[in-house]
């Protein structure tokens, strides 16, 4: 599971990748071309986002791979949550769904080993 609802206050580049199962060349193009997705940077220069950034890349992920929506087609519907001020319970409902989506696909994983259609995973070797 990978869509947890963020808890820490900030996360670097690879921390926000893990959270959405995103890559990190796809979160520079998306801060090229959602202009609230604008992370600050640390002493070093890397990238540093908020719990709130988090959320509204969740939202944005929701939006184009789901959704299927254009990057213009997400950006005029988020603008729409903003100005109705829906987008905070958006961005949490778009989280929820994401979520709900991966427990649904890994209970019928489960369900199809069960019923024998598919063999277990196998274990991975212990590493060192």
């Amino acid at each position: 599971m990978t869509m947890a609802r963020p808890v820490q206050e900030f996360f670097s580049i690879g921390e926000v990748c893990a959270l959405t199962d995103l890559k990190p060349h796809v979160l520079r193009y998306w801060e090229s071309q959602f202009r609230f997705l604008n992370p600050a940077k640390n002493r070093s220069g890397n990238r540093v986002y908020k719990s709130r950034e988090v959320e509204l890349i969740m939202l944005v992920k929701h939006l184009l791979y789901t959704e299927k929506f254009t990057i213009e087609g997400a950006r005029q519907r988020i603008e729409h949550y903003r100005r109705t001020g829906e987008l905070r319970s958006a961005a949490r409902s778009a989280i929820e769904r994401e979520t709900l989506r991966e427990l649904r696909e890994s209970v019928e994983e489960v369900i199809m080993i069960l019923d024998g259609k598919v063999p277990p995973p196998r274990p991975e070797p212990p590493t060192e």
